[in-house]
This record gives structure tokens, sequence and C-alpha cells, in this order.
């Protein structure tokens, strides 16, 4: 068969457009791809590159591609147009530009408009306590059971995977204290409680009870640590009540110039802080989780100090524990953030496969930036325990020095370290059972 006629390629190329980013893109971006589509004759795949990469350029806020094209047209001249020396020369780009440290303009990323949620309570067999589900026998797990009390966040953080799976609603469970007084526990074994999982545990405050009903199933279950994580400010309800001991609220903090330009509708690190601060002068036990790290052009100055900010703000023995984990994605999430097109640098990034196809930044570079925040805090290791999220044993070694044998070991650990700590801020009376 020849090469098919001009109007044929163009009937096909409407075809193939209709399930690519094409029609997220601008008019001059359109114009752009379809001329060089025509003239080199995309395939399906080809046009669905070209495509994506053009999306990614305008949220990443880098030259668009036409722009790109004509700045090479002396080199592209004297080489001559070919499929094979466009997407050689494309292939380079956006490699050059996910290898390099994103620099985030001066003015800051656009932050998109907030959304509009719908809150919706509803009754349904769902049951609201599940394991972790990024936990993995491929990675050091701490075997995190999660309890999701509620559907769908609004922080508008643009690497989340929230807002990928609930659309517009925000849902809270009808059945939640009948839910909870039905959960089995084993007596005897420690159990790690995340309530952030589905949505941040505290943006909702108190709404239809969700924390009474928290609390008390903590204090029926003093077997357990039940954790509230949060980028929020609104503790009010934990200052005014009287929560049970085996509770921590923890804050998810990253470096301001990440805050501003990826975490929208958040509070800003200050802000964070110092609800920290409130919670913990009240003698209720915080954490902190520093997840993800993002890798960009001043990352090692700006979470050292990050890490002195948090050193110099808290008595370690108010704390109970802190994470860190790294940039991870699997391909649904990466495909949502694309669809919303907002302003965002997080998918300029080298991405390796990992466990259970997750991608996140290759290893040489997680280990370089875990090491370095761990001994920013050096004054805090050997009196607050810390823990890598989501990574296998070898980065437990670089950073850490060593490792546990099992996720059982670890989680062994972590509930022995937990109880020593809320012991010495509550008494041991009062967390006889955790």
């Amino acid at each position: 068969m020849g090469k098919p006629s001009a109007a044929d390629y163009r009937a096909k190329f409407d075809k193939y457009s209709k399930d690519t980013s094409f029609g997220r893109l601008g008019e001059g971006e359109q114009v752009f791809i379809r001329g060089m589509a025509e003239a080199l004759r995309f395939t399906f795949q080809e046009l669905r590159q070209v495509s994506e990469a053009a999306l990614d350029l305008r949220m990443w806020k880098e030259e668009p591609l036409a722009a790109w094209w004509a700045g090479l047209a002396s080199d592209v001249e004297a080489l001559g147009i070919t499929k094979a020396r466009f997407f050689q020369r494309l292939n380079d780009r956006m490699a050059a530009l996910r290898a390099s440290a994103k620099a985030f303009p001066e003015e800051g990323m656009r932050r998109p408009e907030i959304a509009s949620l719908k809150p919706v309570t509803v009754s349904s067999e769902r049951n609201v306590m599940g394991m972790c589900p990024v936990a993995s026998e491929e990675t050091m797990c701490c075997n995190l059971r999660t309890i999701d009390a509620v559907q769908n966040c609004g922080m508008g953080c643009s690497y989340c995977t929230i807002q990928t799976f609930y659309g517009d609603r925000v849902t809270f469970d009808a059945d939640l204290p009948a839910k909870l007084a039905a959960i089995e526990l084993e007596p005897d074994r420690f159990y790690h409680i995340g309530t952030g999982q589905s949505s941040d545990s505290l943006m909702w405050g108190n709404k239809h009870g969700m924390l009474d009903d928290l609390c008390d199933f903590a204090r029926a279950n003093p077997n357990i640590l039940l954790e509230f994580k949060t980028k929020s400010t609104n503790v009010s309800y934990f200052l005014k009540a009287k929560p049970p001991a085996n509770i921590v609220l923890s804050w998810s903090l990253n470096t301001p110039a990440i805050i501003r330009n990826e975490e929208h509708f958040t509070a800003d690190l200050p802000r964070r802080l110092e609800a920290a601060r409130r919670v913990a002068d009240r003698g209720i036990a915080v954490a902190f989780h520093f997840h993800p790290m993002v890798h960009y052009q001043s990352w090692r100055e700006d979470y050292r100090s990050l890490a002195a900010t948090v050193t110099d703000g808290f008595d370690p023995e108010q704390v109970l524990f802190f994470s860190m984990g790294s940039v991870t994605f699997i391909k649904p999430v990466m495909k949502a953030i694309r669809d919303r097109g907002r302003d965002t640098k997080m998918l300029q990034m080298e991405l390796v496969a990992g466990p259970k196809g997750k991608l996140s930044y290759p290893a040489e570079l997680k280990r370089e930036m875990f090491s370095h925040m761990y001994r920013a805090f050096e004054p805090w290791h050997g009196r607050v325990f810390v823990y890598l999220c989501m990574e296998g044993a070898d980065f437990w070694r670089s950073t850490f020095g060593s490792c546990y044998d099992s996720n059982e070991e670890f989680e062994a650990d972590f509930g022995h370290c937990v109880r020593e700590k809320l012991e010495a801020l509550h008494g041991a009376t009062a967390v006889a059972a955790v």
C-alpha cells in the first residue's frame, strides 16, 4: 500500500487525536502538531507521545514545542526533516528536562480554582478499615492499617492520588460509629491505624461527629495508636476536648517552595508548625512526615533548613516519630494529573519502575536525598523513631546503616518505641495496653 492521501490522513488524524492529549492543548500547539503530523505521518502512538510532551511542557512552564522547534531551524535545514530526527530531538529534550533539577518560577506556579466538592452522607456496606493500600512485601512496611471515615480531599495538592478516585463528592459514612464498634482487633497485638489515607484527617473537623467517633474508638481500644495526619491548622477540637492518650496528630511537611507551588490550598509551613506546637504544648503527641521529598534546584538547602526549623522548634520527647519518602506515582495518577492539565512540575522527573509497578526517582538520587535529610536530623538520632515509607531494604541500609529482618520486626519495634514515648508523656497507667 502507498502513502495515504492528505485527505485520508487528516481523517485518520481526527480519529487518532480524540484519544490523546491533543484536545487539551492551545490553538497554537494544535496547529503545530497537526502540521508536523501531516508532514511526517505520525502514527497514533507518535501523536499521543507528541501531544503528551506538549501538555507536559505547558504544565511545567517550559518553552512550547512550536517555539522550541523553530529554534532548531538551522539544524533542521542543514540535516533535513525526518520523523526519526524529530523524535530524536524531542526525546533528548524531554529527557534533559526530566533529568535536570526543577526550577520553579519566581512568581510561583499558577494555582488552580478551588474544587467545588459536594458533601454527601451515605450508608453502605463498605468496610471502613483495611491495610495501607501501598503495603508491599517488596518494601519495608510498618503494617499500617487505615480507617476511611471520609472520602475525598479539598487540599488541591498537584501530586495527590485521592482526587483521582472520588470525583466531585466528599463522602461521609453515615454508619461510622457502628462500623468502628464492629472492628475486631486482637487484644494483645499493637496496631498503628491511620485516618488520613482517603482524605486529610482534620480538614473536615468534627463534621457529623467524626472526630468524636474516632476518639471513642481509640479509648475503647488502648492497644492501638490512632494517627490523624494533616496539612491543615484545624486542631481546635483537640485543644478543647480531652483526647485519649493513644492518639498522635501528625503533619505532612515540605519545603516552602513545594508548598507554595504544589500544595495549593494547604496551610503554609509556619502555620502547620504553629498548629503542631499548640498541640504539643497541650501534651498531645505529634509526628511529622517528610513525604514526598521532591528533587529541585535548591532541595539540599531547603530540606536542611526545614529539618533545622523542626528540630529547633520541638522537644524530641514530644515527637513520636518522623518518616521520609520520595515522589511515587502509578500510571493512572499520572494520567489524571495530565487530564487536569494544571501547572505543575511534579511529572518533570526521571521515572524508574519500582515495587508493584510504582514509578519514582532513580535509586541513586533517592539514596542521596534520604541520607541528606537523615543527617539534617542528627539532633534527633536515637531520640525519635524514624522510618522510610514505601522503600526497600537497600534504602534503609544506605540511609540508616541497618534494616529490620521483617515487616513484623519493624512493626514490633515501632510499637515498643511508641509505648515508651507515650508513657513518658502521659504516664504508664494511661497507656498501659498500647
